[in-house]
C-alpha cells in the first residue's frame, strides 16, 4: 500500500486522535495533571509510536514532522480529553477501550508502512507491534508507571497479532483494506478479552517449595 494513500493516512490518524484521548484521560485519572501536562502526555502517547516506526524505517524527518495534521490531531484529541473529563470514576473503562483501539490501528499501519517500504515479513510484523506500543510506553514511563508492555501479558501479543494477520493478508493478496479491518479487529478483541478476564501471557515457571 502507497503511505501517501487515503486509507492509510486515515488509519494513522485515527490511531493517533484515539492514542492522544487515551493519553490525555491518563493524564488526568491517574497522574492529576494541569492543561499543560494532559496535552503534552496526549501528544506523546499519540505520536511516540509513529516517530518510532519512522525513524527505524529511515523516513525522515518523521511524518509527525512533515504532515502539520498529526499534530493537530493529537493536539486536538488531547484537548477534547482535558475539556470533556467530567467523572473521573467512569473514565477507567473509556482509557483502556482507547488504548486498545489505538493498539489496534497502530498495529495495521505500522505494519502497512513498512511493507511499503520493503520490509520482509518478521520484520514487518515486529514493525507494527513496535508502532502500536510505542506511545504507551512513553505514557507510562512519563508518569512513573511500569509500561503496560511489560506488566500486562495481553499487550504486545495483541498487537503482534494484528499485524501479522494484516501481513499475512498481503501475502495472500488480500486486499489492504480488508486486510487491515480484520488485524484491527483481531487485536482488538484480543486485548479486551485480556482485560476483560485477566488473561495474561505465560510466566516463568515457579519453582515448588519444599515441604
Amino acid at each position: 500500500m502507497d503511505t501517501t494513500s487515503p486509507m492509510f493516512l486515515a488509519l494513522d490518524l485515527t490511531g493517533t486522535f484515539a492514542f492522544a484521548l487515551n493519553g490525555a484521560l491518563t493524564a488526568i485519572r491517574v497522574a492529576r495533571l494541569d492543561i499543560v501536562g494532559v496535552v503534552t502526555l496526549g501528544m506523546f502517547t499519540a505520536l511516540g509510536g509513529g516517530m518510532i516506526r519512522d525513524i527505524l524505517l529511515d523516513a525522515l524527518p518523521p511524518a509527525t514532522f512533515r504532515d502539520w495534521r498529526y499534530l493537530t490531531v493529537a493536539a486536538v484529541g488531547s484537548l477534547v480529553a482535558f475539556v470533556s473529563s467530567r467523572g473521573l470514576d467512569r473514565l477507567a473503562m473509556p482509557i483502556v477501550v482507547l488504548d486498545a483501539a489505538g493498539l489496534s490501528l497502530f498495529a495495521v499501519s505500522g505494519a502497512l508502512k513498512g511493507l511499503d517500504f520493503g520490509v520482509g515479513f518478521a520484520q514487518a510484523v515486529i514493525l507494527g507491534a513496535i508502532t502500536a506500543v510505542g506511545g504507551g510506553t512513553l505514557r507510562d514511563v512519563l508518569i512513573r508507571e511500569v509500561p503496560a508492555v511489560l506488566s500486562s501479558g495481553l499487550y504486545a501479543i495483541p498487537a503482534l497479532v494484528g499485524a501479522f494477520v494484516l501481513v499475512a493478508g498481503d501475502r495472500m493478496g488480500v486486499a489492504d483494506l480488508p486486510a487491515a479491518v480484520v488485524g484491527a479487529v483481531v487485536c482488538f478483541v484480543i486485548r479486551m478479552l485480556g482485560v476483560r478476564f485477566g488473561i495474561d501471557a505465560p510466566g516463568p515457571p515457579v519453582p515448588r517449595r519444599r515441604a
